[in-house]
C-alpha cells in the first residue's frame, strides 16, 4: 500500500502510521491548496466497542518546505484530546448520535491546530483553533443515521481562509494487495508471470476499510516563500514540498494501574511524502531508520532511488516481457529520472512547460507546483474519472496538475510509479532508450469503491460498521 504498515516498528503502532498524503490546488477555490494526511491503516468499520480514533499522545504534523532545502518552513500541528462522558458504561454511544453535542455520544475527541512559521522547534507559533470537534466514527443506521451531515458539521473554519477537518474517511487508496504481495503479481498480466495464472481483473484489497484523515485547506500564499502569489509555473517560488509526520514522546512508562505515561522530547516515528517510497523503494533493513530521519537527510538513501530493487525484479518475475529494462539494469545506469520524479522534483527543460523542483536537496517531499490550475471540475464526475481514464495517470496522462505534481485523490499512483520504474520515464534523460511495450500498460486493474466527494475534505464518506464488505 502507499505507506500502510510499511516498516516493522510502525506496523505495531497504527495510530501513528502515516498511510497516505495528498496535496493539490483546491478545485473549488483555486486560490487555496488542500493537504490530506491519512493515518491508521485498514480500519475495520465494525471494530468496536473501542472504535478507532486519533492518538491523544501522538503529535501529528503537516510540514511545508518552500525553499527546497529539505527543511520545514511552515508547520501545522494537530493535538487531540479524548473525553469520556460516562465511564460507567462500555458503550461508545448510548443512542442515536444526531449532532456533535448529542448526549448519546459517549467517547468524544477534539483537537487543537497550531501553525509554526519556521523550523518546528524554533519558529513563531500561533494557535489557529482550540477544542475543534471531530465526528464520531460511522457505526450504522441506528447509531449514526445521517452520517454525512454529521461529518460535514465537523468541518471547521478557522478564519483567514483556513479550514480543517479531522475524522474518519473511507479508504481512498486503491491497490490489489493480495496479488502484489504474492510475488509481485498483477492480475491483468499474471498470465505472463514466472508462476503464471490466467489473467483476471484486479481486486481492491482496501475495499471496506477506513482511515482517519487530517484535512487542511489554506490560501496558497500562506505556504509559499515570502507569501509569493504562485501564478507563473516557471518560477521556483511556485513550488512547495509537503510531507506529514507523527511523533511520540521519547520515553514510555507503564504504571501498575495500567496507565501509560509518555515523557521526554518528541521523536519522529513516521513520515510520508511521495507514495510507496518506504513501502517498495527503501530496503527492509532501513525502513525504521528512514521513518525516523528528516527529509533533508534522504541523500543517505539515494542509491535506493537510483537503483531500485523493483527494476531488477520485473524482468525476473515477467520473463521475456522487459528485455530493454533488463539491459538497462545490467548496464548499471543510474535512474536519474526516478531521482528527479521522486526525490528532487523535475527541473525545467525536461517536460515542455513543466517543472516542480524548488531546490537541489534530495528530500522525500510531495512537490506541488501551485501555478498549475486543476484540470478537472469540482463535480462528482470530475473527481471520479473512469478507472481507465488518462486523468488517473497524472503527468503520464498529460495532466500537469496530477501526480507526481502533488497528488489528487483519484490519481493512480501505483500504476504511475510501476510504469516509471519499468522505464517509461527513462527517455526523459536518455532519448536513445526505448521502453518495453508492456511498461506503458502496467497497472493492477483496481479503482476506488466509494466515490470521492466534490467538496472538502474530498475523501469519501466512510464505510459503516453495520454493513460493509471486503473483496
Amino acid at each position: 500500500m502507499s505507506s500502510h504498515r510499511e516498516a516493522p516498528a510502525i506496523s505495531k503502532d497504527p495510530v501513528a502510521d502515516n498511510t497516505d498524503l495528498y496535496a493539490f490546488v483546491d478545485p473549488a477555490d483555486t486560490s487555496k491548496v488542500t493537504v490530506l494526511a491519512n493515518f491508521i491503516p485498514l480500519e475495520e468499520p465494525a471494530g468496536g466497542p473501542n472504535f478507532f480514533q486519533f492518538g491523544d499522545e501522538v503529535l501529528y504534523e503537516i510540514l511545508i518546505d518552500n525553499d527546497g532545502d529539505g527543511e520545514e518552513d511552515v508547520v501545522y500541528q494537530f493535538r487531540f484530546k479524548t473525553v469520556v462522558q460516562n465511564p460507567g458504561t462500555f458503550l461508545y454511544n448510548t443512542g442515536p448520535i444526531s449532532s456533535l453535542t448529542d448526549p448519546n455520544w459517549n467517547v468524544r475527541q477534539s483537537y487543537t491546530v497550531t501553525k509554526i512559521q519556521g523550523l518546528r522547534d524554533e519558529g513563531r507559533r500561533t494557535v489557529l483553533g482550540r477544542d475543534l470537534p471531530t465526528p464520531p466514527v460511522r457505526i450504522g443506521p441506528r447509531s449514526t443515521p445521517d452520517y454525512a451531515s454529521l461529518a460535514d458539521s465537523a468541518v471547521s473554519d478557522l478564519g483567514n481562509g483556513v479550514r480543517t477537518f479531522a475524522g474518519q474517511r473511507g479508504e481512498g487508496f486503491y491497490v490489489d494487495l493480495g496479488s502484489i504481495f504474492d510475488l509481485g503479481a498483477l492480475r491483468p498480466f499474471q498470465n505472463l508471470h514466472l508462476i503464471p495464472l490466467p489473467a483476471a481483473p484486479g481486486v481492491n484489497g482496501t475495499k471496506g476499510f477506513n482511515v482517519h484523515t487530517i484535512a487542511l485547506s489554506v490560501p496558497k500564499t500562506d505556504v509559499t516563500r515570502g507569501g509569493f502569489d504562485p501564478t507563473d509555473p516557471a518560477d521556483p517560488r511556485s513550488v512547495i514540498g509537503v510531507w506529514s509526520a507523527a511523533r511520540r514522546r521519547k520515553a514510555l512508562v507503564r504504571e501498575k494501574n495500567g496507565r501509560l505515561v509518555e515523557t521526554g522530547p518528541w521523536v519522529q516515528v513516521s513520515r510520508l511524502g511521495e507514495p510507496l517510497i518506504n513501502e517498495v523503494v527503501i530496503e527492509l533493513g532501513e525502513k525504521d531508520r528512514w521513518n525516523s530521519r528528516p527529509p533533508k537527510r534522504d541523500d543517505l538513501f539515494l542509491d535506493d532511488y537510483a537503483h531500485p530493487q523493483l527494476q531488477s525484479l520485473l524482468p525476473i518475475l515477467y520473463p521475456g516481457v522487459f528485455p530493454n529494462l533488463a539491459a538497462l539494469t545490467a548496464s548499471g545506469a543510474s535512474r536519474a529520472d526516478l531521482v528527479a520524479i521522486l526525490l528532487t522534483g523535475i527541473p525545467a527543460g525536461i517536460i515542455p512547460g513543466f517543472q516542480n523542483s524548488n531546490g537541489p536537496t534530495p528530500a522525500d517531499e510531495l512537490r506541488l507546483n501551485l501555478a498549475f490550475a486543476p484540470s478537472y471540475d469540482p463535480t462528482d464526475s470530475g473527481i471520479n474519472p473512469p478507472g481507465d481514464s488518462a486523468k488517473r495517470f497524472g503527468l503520464l496522462g498529460g495532466d500537469l496538475d496530477g501526480f507526481p505534481n502533488g497528488r489528487r485523490v483519484f490519481d493512480n499512483v501505483t500504476a504511475v510509479e510501476l510504469r516509471a520504474i519499468a522505464g517509461v520515464t527513462y527517455p526523459l534523460i536518455d532519448n536513445t532508450f526505448t521502453p518495453d511495450a508492456a511498461a506503458g500498460l502496467l497497472m493492477d486493474g483496481t479503482k476506488e469503491d466509494l466515490p470521492f466527494r466534490s467538496t472538502f475534505p474530498y475523501l469519501a464518506t466512510p464505510y459503516e460498521g453495520f454493513e460493509h464488505s471486503h473483496d
